[in-house]
């Protein structure tokens, strides 16, 4: 097939050839090859994105062998893991826009023909896919893969599993634990690289990326650790450059039906709250304001949960390689799909599901036996959030469907924590986090640290979580975040105090202040609003542009 990259064709461009030639390239390629950038999120403080190094030089030798030219550039990558509870956190969620930002600045800016963009976990994958959005080059979005299951003495352990353990532990022995067991899950929990194997937002970001079609059809629950994610990658680099060929564009794969189909998978698998903010903001990204919260909410009364994969269900998300992966899912609820949307392979949804299991399994329910007859996902709406807020409700004891609890106000998750921790929060609460939303924290806090407190000291029938703030994919339980409008941005959630009622209804999807509307506005009266937490730096420029939760809570595109 006939080539001509024009700008590093002809006499003119002789600069150019001249500066790769530099990297070691040869100029005599440079003109009649495809250029392939790819953008690698490797780094040694993440098991998810560890794995990235062997597995993008596998994606180079799939380019070369095609025909293309691989140009390998870093990209920033973070584990959440190690910031949870500290300062940090609230930043997790704004590399989304970094990574997005760095991936479209050096395609631009090298003139890339097409894109393998390369990650592994949590923020760091959606912000790829805002990426390839922006950037409408022919793009393959690579994933490193779930990491195998750990063990705990006999039992499967996963990563997203250990702070709710030690919490357990410390509240069980008195603010002390046994330092031999301590070890024995600080050992057993990672045993491999790749994403923590349960339905956090790593592996649910991970699995929507292939329900998106923006990476080929089977490939995205492939183990990080085995043979087949090499092969898998090889043939990626492969088809990228054939991609170039084709024009095969993200504005022709991440179309309004493909973000319907990822949706639905992610209530199929009573995926990460998260993953509701990340696909809002693809919308965002894509213009397509029918990407909304209501559509998540009538979704989730229509697709159970059949996935039976941890934190709702028993089992482990790398054991989906040999059921048949995401097909396999998908195919349960094929009904509801738009099966004439594309994946990257070429292939249309339809074609995958024709070969994809139809069985279903101990795993892989079906819809005759769904782990809950909706798709585990509740948006409410009320006087404290007119704009909404979510919960997973898949994770919610039946007795906590129906709440009314005296808030306990606190501004941060470490001192909402404390207070659990001493004693200080009785069953009938509710623990109001907030300043922890886009503008507050600012980049929005994952509550983890009071949300694994609440199942681990067993008060997941008598205590709620409200915050403005944002869970770990890992969390469940009676908890709601993304309360909308948050605190710094003047809403109700800022004028609650001590002893306010609550009331929490997940069957009417209601939220609600108990407090007569003049006691509110005597309050707003004497509010004083909190200082901005950072004055410089690109968080602060984040704080001014980010948009609401309900919009996804990314950086503004559009006017």
């Amino acid at each position: 097939m006939d080539f001509t990259n024009k700008i590093f064709d002809g006499p003119i461009a002789t600069h150019c050839r001249a500066t790769y030639k530099g990297s070691g390239y040869d100029p005599q390629d440079l003109a009649n090859r495809p250029h392939i950038g790819i953008a690698n999120a490797f780094s040694e403080h993440s098991p998810g994105h560890k794995p990235l190094r062997e597995q993008v030089q596998a994606i180079k030798n799939g380019i070369w062998q095609a025909g293309g030219i691989p140009f390998e550039f870093g990209i920033p990558s973070t584990c959440a893991e190690v910031a949870i509870g500290h300062c940090g956190m609230e930043q997790d969620m704004a590399m989304r826009d970094l990574v997005a930002g760095s991936c479209e600045l050096v395609s631009n800016i090298q003139h890339f023909d097409g894109l393998v963009l390369a990650a592994g976990c949590d923020n760091i994958v959606p912000g790829t896919l805002l990426a390839a959005a922006r950037c409408d080059k022919p793009t393959i979005c690579f994933v490193s893969g779930p990491m195998l299951s750990g063990r705990l003495d006999r039992e499967p352990l996963a990563l997203g599993e250990v702070l709710e353990i030690s919490v357990g532990e410390l509240n069980k022995n008195g603010g002390t634990v046994d330092a031999r067991y301590m070890e024995k899950l600080e050992m057993g929990a990672c045993p491999t690289g790749g994403a923590c194997p349960l339905f956090g937002t790593a592996n649910t970001m991970q699995v929507l990326v292939e329900a998106l079609g923006m990476t080929p059809e089977y490939s995205s629950t492939i183990p990080a650790a085995y043979t087949d994610k090499m092969v898998s990658a090889q043939r990626i680099g492969r088809r990228i450059v054939e991609m170039v060929f084709e024009d095969l564009r993200p504005s022709q794969i991440m179309t309004r039906e493909a973000i319907e189909n990822a949706i639905r998978l992610d209530l199929a698998i009573g995926g990460s709250l998260n993953a509701i903010l990340h696909l809002l903001a693809i919308g965002n990204e894509l213009n397509l304001p029918e990407i909304n919260l209501e559509l998540f909410d009538r979704m989730s009364h229509e697709t159970p949960c059949i996935a039976n994969i941890k934190p709702c269900g028993e089992h482990t998300v790398d054991k989906l390689f040999y059921l048949g992966g995401v097909p396999a899912i998908m195919k349960q609820i094929e009904g509801q799909l738009h099966k004439e949307c594309l994946n990257v392979s070429g292939h249309t949804m339809g074609e995958i599901l024709q070969s994809a299991p139809a069985a279903s399994n101990e795993v892989i329910h079906g819809m005759e036996n769904p782990l809950t007859k909706d798709g585990g996902l509740a948006v409410l709406k009320g006087n404290l959030a007119p704009n909404g807020c979510v919960m997973r409700s898949s994770s919610v004891a039946a007795s906590m469907y129906h709440f009314c609890g005296q808030a306990m106000v606190y501004d941060s998750d470490a001192s909402a924590y404390d207070a659990l921790m001493n004693g200080e929060v009785k069953p009938g609460s509710v623990i109001v986090v907030r300043y922890a939303g886009p503008i507050g924290a600012p980049g929005m806090v994952e509550v983890e640290c009071t949300a694994s407190a609440i199942i681990n000291l067993r008060l997941d029938e008598s205590v709620s979580l409200v915050t403005d703030g944002r869970f770990s994919g890992f969390n469940h339980g009676p908890i709601v975040g993304h309360v909308s409008p948050e605190a710094a941005a003047g809403g109700l959630i800022a004028y609650v105090e001590n002893g306010d009622f609550i009331e929490i209804d997940i069957e009417k999807r209601s939220i609600s202040l108990l407090v007569d509307e003049q006691i509110i506005e005597e309050r707003k009266r004497q509010y004083v609003a909190p200082p901005p937490k950072l004055a410089r730096g690109f968080m602060r420029t984040y704080a001014k542009n980010c948009l609401p939760a309900e919009l996804g809570g990314a950086m503004q595109q559009w006017d």
